[in-house]
């Protein structure tokens, strides 16, 4: 029978740049497994992730707005399968591996709480001093061992590098602090990872702008106002006399001149860098970034999305209100841990009780979180 894993791995030889990360020259995984035999190992890591049940749940978690608030806004997952296609678009123009780079982009954010950065800010309040909580990490706790339902080992057993890229995943709002010895905290993670870097902050920042309009939050015209960049497009889709498809071709033309920039300045840098392979990108400061005069516009546009958008008075309200519910599920679980689930009461035994209560509070969505939180204080809910 034909070994397609080997044929695909001799594609990948033959037709990724030098820096390129091969998938049969993964570190491998944490528990020793046969190879795949139609996949490649970084195939398999994005198969199992998209069928874990932590990526399902991510349907159901917030960006900026909270689930319930309406459909048309983006959820982690919209957002997540946003920065898988720009990450495969980046990946495939600079010859890098666009299977580890789409298995980063759909676990970047799996270790995200409910209600987005107020249920992560929250948690790392509670958590200070019990060992902390990060995403990231969380992250990485939930591809190592929450998930459960292998029968040779927790977790998902992801390769090195996918789990690398989990750890260090970076952006101006996701910065660890405290890596692993055994993520090489003081070196460079491969570019595929560093790619997914760069794609969440272009999905994140383009589907802001789109989703705060639709809110009604931010007007067009404060926009066009604050942001030459997005006036300069605005401006350039004169043409189109609708207003809903000018904007929306704007912010398609915002994504395609990010990733191109994204592509033409890595380029030069990795050129300029002299790299040769996997092991000089790991000695190497970041090789894939926007070129200073794009990271300085979009400085402008986040600086106008955090005043107008990500601090308006509707989304506080929401946000404080979301922070409400994480301590008070959390203090009610710590007075009496019966009323965990079984499966996580069974993880008492290796863990300490806060860290438990955290991994199920984290592992909620927004809508499960509410109706726990109906649950457990509202005397009519049913159980």
């Amino acid at each position: 029978m034909m070994d397609y894993r080997r044929m695909l791995e001799d594609i990948e030889r033959e037709t990724l740049a030098p820096y390129g990360m091969k998938s049969s020259d993964t570190r491998g995984r944490k528990h020793p497994e046969d190879p795949p035999h139609f996949r490649t190992e970084f195939q398999r890591d994005r198969d199992r992730i998209i069928h874990s049940t932590a990526f399902r749940r991510l349907e159901y978690k917030t960006q900026v707005f909270v689930n319930h608030e309406g459909d048309y806004y983006r959820t982690r997952l919209t957002h997540t399968i946003e920065v898988q296609q720009v990450a495969r678009t980046i990946a495939r123009a600079l010859r890098l591996n666009e299977d580890l780079a789409e298995a980063i982009s759909l676990a970047h954010d799996i270790g995200h709480t409910p209600f987005g950065h107020a249920g992560e800010e929250k948690l790392h309040e509670i958590m200070e001093g019990k060992g902390g909580f990060e995403h990231n990490m969380q992250g990485l706790r939930v591809v190592d061992y929450l998930e459960n339902k292998y029968e040779k080992f927790r977790g998902l057993n992801l390769t090195f590098e996918t789990r690398e890229g989990i750890a260090k995943h970076k952006t101006s709002y996701d910065n660890p602090d405290r890596l692993p010895d055994e993520f090489l905290p003081d070196k460079s993670p491969t570019l595929e990872a560093q790619i997914v870097n760069l794609a969440d902050e272009i999905a994140y920042n383009a589907h802001d702008i789109d989703d705060g309009l639709k809110s009604g939050n931010i007007t067009l015209e404060q926009i066009l106002d604050s942001v030459p960049l997005f006036k300069e497009l605005y401006e350039k889709a004169s043409h189109i006399k609708d207003r809903e498809k000018r904007i929306y071709e704007a912010i398609r033309e915002f994504i395609g001149m990010q990733i191109h920039d994204v592509i033409e300045n890595s380029l030069e840098m990795i050129k300029r860098a002299g790299v040769e392979s996997v092991d000089d990108v790991r000695e190497c400061d970041v090789l894939i970034d926007f070129s200073p005069e794009m990271r300085e516009k979009n400085g402008i546009l986040k600086k106008f999305l955090y005043e107008n958008l990500y601090t308006h008075y509707k989304v506080i309200k929401m946000q404080e209100k979301a922070k409400r519910y994480i301590e008070a599920l959390f203090n009610v679980y710590m007075e009496n841990l019966k009323q965990l689930p079984p499966q996580f009461y069974a993880m008492l035994e290796e863990f300490p009780p806060e860290r438990v209560v955290c991994d199920y509070i984290a592992g909620m969505t927004d809508r499960y979180a509410q109706e726990e939180y109906a649950r457990l204080f509202y005397p009519y809910t049913r159980m």
